[in-house]
């Protein structure tokens, strides 16, 4: 690790969240002096955020720990463009109303990760489409469009890759960059921001606010970006077979939300600690050091503390209590076959695609027989709905129904 003297930076470094810093010396020497203002931008191209987002969000609450002011940027203009990173197609053009109701939804996060008020180190939220709409398009491309190459923003991973692939990239999803880096200008003057956090990916989208605050008004800004997270296969952070795993409670259950904790693979489970809780340094080398199946009290550990962190301690504990209830003392729900229940889905239908039937048929005269349980309640219809759950045939067979 750096030998950083500010609290901030050695904060980042020992959660493990720093991965490029634009001027590492300058920046730690700032936030040892004074309050740094920080930000993240967030597009709201959907009514919560996914858990591919949390690095973010936590990035955001470190900046907070550390006595610093952060804010978090909604997208309200930027959403009306689309960024092009890591995309291979152009996005759905959102309405005004969608976006509105998008940020209302996920608003409801940040107020369980950050403190907002009046205070200097309380958090702020800011829509950039307060001065991305009031644009007029001659002026800003004199101003501000001149300071940025095409021969450089062809250079761009996110837009290389789509022409390399040769899928188109609008004229609309170009401008993006521009954006982007203008609202580092806009927030540097309207709220003193210093500094602009991101995952790796954005690096060129930071540096280029950076230079464009020093070329135009000869303020010294900062960035940083974090590791991109993937699962052992490489997959991005946030989704399952089973779809996203959403913020927001009405989009995704506590339980769900928990047993996706619960089931991440064994190496990640020390680096997610450092992450996503709040637990002390100590205890989560403790933790990561368990073996075998010992490691497995960690990964309850994770899923109950990132539980607790959104969606309170009462629901992340009832989450740990149901797991344990369904799947035994270490609420262990990834060695059981699962099974993704569409709508209309018979408990039948259940147990001929989760295998422990060869046919519908043989499945009915189980559950007559009384050898079909659900949530270890006895089945008596085979008719019945498959609902989220543990299902078993006998004492042998058991399988879990997701949602």
């Amino acid at each position: 690790m750096a030998a950083y003297r500010s609290a901030l930076l050695r904060l980042l470094d020992e959660r493990e969240y720093i991965h490029q810093v634009t001027d590492a010396e300058a920046l730690d020497a700032l936030a040892e002096r004074e309050i740094v203002t920080g930000y993240i931008g967030f597009d709201a191209t959907a009514p919560s955020l996914h858990v591919g987002s949390l690095v973010q969000i936590m990035l955001l609450r470190r900046l907070q720990q550390a006595g610093h002011k952060p804010i978090v940027l909604m997208g309200g203009g930027t959403t009306k463009v689309g960024d092009p990173s890591g995309k291979d197609e152009a996005r759905k053009l959102l309405s005004d109303a969608d976006i509105d109701a998008n940020i209302a939804g996920i608003r409801q996060v940040f107020e369980r990760f950050l403190t907002f008020g009046d205070e200097p180190t309380d958090a702020m939220l800011v829509n950039n489409d307060d001065w991305l709409s009031e644009l007029q398009y001659i002026p800003f491309l004199r101003e501000v469009g001149r300071h940025f190459t095409i021969n450089r923003m062809l250079t761009f991973d996110s837009v290389r890759l789509r022409l390399d692939r040769e899928q188109p990239l609008t004229f609309l999803e170009f401008n993006y960059m521009i954006l982007q880096g203008y609202d580092f200008l806009e927030l540097s003057r309207r709220a003193g921001c210093r500094l602009q956090l991101g995952g790796s990916d954005q690096w060129g989208n930071i540096v280029n606010g950076i230079e464009l605050s020093r070329r135009i008004d000869g303020t010294e800004v900062y960035g940083a970006t974090t590791p991109l997270l993937t699962t052992a296969d490489g997959a991005k952070m946030g989704k399952t077979a089973q779809g996203a795993v959403w913020l927001n409670a009405d989009l995704l259950s506590p339980y769900d939300y928990w047993q996706f904790w619960r089931n991440v693979e064994d190496v990640n489970v020390g680096k997610f600690l450092r992450r996503f809780t709040d637990l002390p340094l100590e205890e989560v080398a403790r933790l990561e050091a368990l073996e075998g199946a010992e490691i497995n009290q960690a990964k309850v550990v994770l899923a109950t503390e990132a539980t607790a962190m959104l969606h309170g301690r009462e629901a992340a504990e009832a989450a740990e209590r149901t797991a344990t209830d369904t799947f035994g003392a270490a609420g262990a729900g990834e060695d059981l076959p699962t099974l993704t229940v569409s709508e209309g889905m018979t408990i039948a239908q259940a147990l001929t695609q989760l295998g422990f039937t060869a046919s519908n048929g043989e499945a009915k005269r189980k559950v007559a027989e009384g050898a079909v349980r659900l949530n270890d309640a006895v089945v008596t219809d085979p008719a019945g709905a498959a609902t989220p759950g543990k299902l078993s045939l006998g004492k042998k067979k058991h399988g879990l129904l997701m949602s």
